[in-house]
């Protein structure tokens, strides 16, 4: 539909059929169009929700969620109930009448906070149906929480496999989800507890030089991804960034105005919002933020997505000051004109996605500059596709 190229700070586009000639005609494509046009390029690409990111065989893995959880959000902005069919569909062929959740196990040492990221999507499902599996399956996900392995100040592990380890994706995979079921059963104790986690990671991962945070902390020090005097992994890598500032925003939506700590998060927010600017280039991030002019680092499409979502809604929210909105226009516009492709059936694409990335495991993962950008690049992971088209619906807004 359009190519698009930068020339200094401006964005030039150049329309092959649609030609939009002002700011306003622009943006009023993106409030009508995009956010639906990329929802249902990925309804094409997956017919059935379970099969997101390729899955061979149903998951309730945190890409589905992250999807699903998106899905729900264009069916709220359009009201138009396929989008929510589509999340009902999943959620009713992954939850039993028992609450038991397909191929789900938290007992048997299997204790991994990526699997609670879908059960955000349990709450609107089960406010549709009424359906007591639902509240069933959500009890469950929270018991395995409380369950969950911790370190001595009480972070979670980001999984049993890697003890005493807290990284920034498990704080976007558990907390939104255990702060929204606190305040559903008013637990005020446990919204507190999922405060705790962020005041943790503020402690210990961020960089008071850069303003960013590292992808991931070991409590003992002694993996050798870390740093032996701080525990630290040695890098900024975007993705891990990102999923810390959603998880920040969503979690706001829960904490009261009143609730003593909840400046501390807002400040986390500002802090985020004055800090990726100076990282930000034609509108994108990198795959390591900080190294931009490194050979091998790339501008990278689920970080960037993150960003913009986070920065847009933390602004639509009042979370942090509007001229901020401005830097998630930045990163809209340069999704568009370096990183969509759009099909001639009109599916939506979005390139130059960063497949996987962690740290430690089988084959060892060793957290280098090497690694991060090595890692397997492809296009329309749901890690880009659902965070982008939660950032259009914020945008329209």
């Amino acid at each position: 539909m359009f190519e698009g190229k930068w020339q200094g700070s401006r964005t030039v586009l150049r329309w092959r059929k649609d030609v939009l000639t002002d700011w306003a005609e622009r943006w009023n494509w993106l409030k009508h169009k995009m956010y639906t046009r990329m929802a249902d390029s990925e309804m094409k690409r997956f017919p059935e929700a379970w099969q997101i990111d390729w899955a061979k065989r149903p998951a309730f893995g945190y890409c589905q969620g992250v999807v699903t959880l998106a899905m729900l959000k264009v069916w709220k902005q359009t009201n138009d109930d396929k989008y929510y069919k589509y999340v009902e569909k999943y959620a009713d062929m992954m939850v039993d009448d028992d609450g038991k959740i397909l191929n789900y196990d938290y007992i048997n040492g299997r204790h991994n906070i990526d699997m609670i990221n879908a059960g955000k999507i349990l709450f609107d499902v089960y406010e549709q149906t009424g359906n007591p599996k639902y509240k069933k399956a959500m009890d469950m996900l929270y018991n395995a929480m409380m369950k969950h392995p911790r370190n001595s100040l009480g972070g979670f592990w980001h999984k049993e496999v890697y003890p005493w380890q807290m990284w920034l994706d498990g704080l976007y995979m558990g907390s939104p989800y255990l702060a929204q079921y606190a305040v559903v059963n008013d637990k005020p104790e446990l919204l507190n507890d999922v405060i705790m986690q962020f005041m943790i990671v503020e402690k210990f991962m961020h960089d008071p030089v850069t303003g960013l945070y590292f992808h991931a902390w070991d409590e003992k020090k002694v993996q050798r991804w870390c740093d032996s005097q701080t525990g630290l992994s040695h890098h900024f890598w975007g993705r891990s960034i990102g999923w810390w500032f959603m998880a920040l925003v969503d979690v706001l939506d829960f904490v009261p105005e009143n609730h003593p700590l909840r400046g501390n998060l807002l400040a986390i927010a500002k802090g985020l919002a004055e800090s990726l600017p100076r990282f930000q280039h034609d509108g994108l991030w990198y795959q390591i933020v900080n190294l931009e002019n490194r050979e091998g680092n790339y501008q990278e499409a689920t970080a960037t997505a993150m960003f913009m979502y986070s920065i847009a809604k933390a602004v639509n929210r009042g979370y942090i000051d509007r001229k901020y909105m401005e830097i998630a226009t930045d990163a809209y516009d340069g999704i568009v004109n370096k990183l969509i492709r759009i099909d001639a059936d009109g599916t939506v694409n979005i390139t130059n996605c960063c497949a996987v990335a962690g740290l430690g495991g089988n084959p060892y993962r060793d957290g280098s500059f090497e690694y991060y950008v090595n890692e397997p690049v492809r296009e329309n992971d749901p890690k880009a596709t659902g965070p982008f088209i939660m950032g259009c619906i914020e945008l329209s807004k």
